[in-house]
């Protein structure tokens, strides 16, 4: 660690990272469901649920190198913080559906700034243990969704719709509380430039694993965090039990992300790590319409789960891999505002097919370009890599 100073505050930092997280996924297992119920289509869920990940994704690189030219990360945190609290009240009090696209859209600006948040933390660090780092601070973001999730759908289904949301400002509410306790700590390096960012992503090695996160986070927001928990719910899943499904889809990841890098790249190689992630998730979608059960459907969300974590650790690895040392922060900022293209196209997709066709239509699309997906990894990511 570079700094003494700050090193007692890293379990502060932990706790309002798990916090931070919990307040923006307190509500998403019945999102679609309660948009569903005040009378939004398909197609107005689909953006409900995209408008999150286009703010993210417009708003990820220049929020990136703005706090990197004025060499600052905390206020952007706090601000960010203050963004997940306002928008999980809003959605809470305004319950109609386009307040719902207005307030989706702003908890997607505080995901934003979860690029100078791995920042901060990671200056803490010397550049030996900064992977290290990144482990223990994702798997407190994780812990926090998860606890998250299964918290709101228990408050949904016992007290009421609405209930998640005001969870979600109030835990929001003591985040932004401790976070004023973080440590800024300055940093000397060189701003991330647009020129430079261009020609990371001009990169095979960058753009391909890129181009495959925005499939693998287009089948996930269109699916176990955008209209499964519909199609849980008809086939009689209460509130509870759709929270319950999207932990239980969530926590096999956890598990997988650890064994990507290691046990499967090594008995396995990359190319057929992802080949075969890809599959297992397209088909976890595409037999949802014919699943009559719900444990079938736990079953299955939880094969698709463990395979979205399995791929999307290794792709993140990948995007770096053959970067230089002083470029692996761009070539990541290219891989998080690229993958935000997924999240905003997934549901809004899916949204539109369902309308037009029918939801299991929606569920099968996803499927195929899963597939689709898994015969690219294998034909793009080279032995040579493996």
């Amino acid at each position: 660690m570079k700094n003494e100073r700050v090193q007692y505050r890293i379990p502060l930092y932990y706790l309002v990272t798990s916090l931070f997280w919990f307040s923006l996924y307190t509500y998403v297992p019945n999102l679609s469901i309660y948009a569903e119920n005040l009378g939004a289509s398909h197609k107005l869920i689909g953006l409900i649920l995209s408008s999150y990940g286009f703010t993210q994704m417009v708003l990820r690189i220049p929020l990136g190198i703005y706090s990197d030219t004025i060499n600052k990360r905390k206020i952007f945190i706090l601000a960010g913080i203050l963004s997940s609290l306002v928008s999980a009240l809003g959605m809470g009090l305004f319950p109609n559906p386009w307040a719902l696209l207005f307030f989706r859209g702003l908890s997607g600006v505080a995901a934003a700034v979860w690029v100078p948040f791995t920042v901060l933390f990671s200056s803490y660090f010397t550049s030996e243990d900064s992977s290290k780092a990144m482990g223990y601070i994702n798997s407190f973001n994780a812990l926090g969704q998860m606890i998250a999730m299964l918290l709101g759908g228990l408050m949904s289904g016992k007290i009421s719709p609405q209930a998640p949301f005001f969870l979600a400002a109030g835990v929001g509410a003591i985040a932004l509380l401790l976070g004023t306790g973080i440590v800024e700590k300055k940093e000397d390096r060189e701003p991330m430039k647009i020129r430079e960012l261009l020609l990371v992503g001009k990169d095979k090695n960058v753009l391909i694993p890129s181009g495959l996160a925005v499939l693998v986070q287009l089948i996930t927001f269109a699916s176990v965090y955008g209209f499964t928990p519909i199609a849980a719910q008809k086939i009689g899943a209460n509130e509870m039990q759709t929270g319950l499904l999207t932990t239980l889809s969530t926590l096999p990841g956890i598990l997988a992300s650890a064994m990507s890098g290691s046990v499967f790249v090594r008995k396995y190689g990359e190319s057929k790590t992802v080949t075969f992630g890809f599959l297992a998730l397209a088909l976890s979608c595409a037999v949802i319409p014919s699943i009559t059960n719900l444990n079938l459907l736990y079953l299955s969300q939880m094969v698709g789960g463990f395979a979205r974590g399995s791929i999307f650790s290794l792709l993140m690895s990948l995007s770096i891999q053959s970067v230089e040392s002083h470029k692996r922060a761009t070539a990541m900022g290219f891989f998080q505002a690229i993958y935000g293209l997924g999240m905003f196209l997934g549901p809004i997709l899916v949204g539109i097919i369902s309308d037009l066709a029918g939801l299991s239509w929606g569920f099968w699309i996803v499927g195929i370009m899963g597939l689709v997906a898994s015969f690219l990894a294998l034909i793009l990511i080279k032995p040579s890599q493996d």
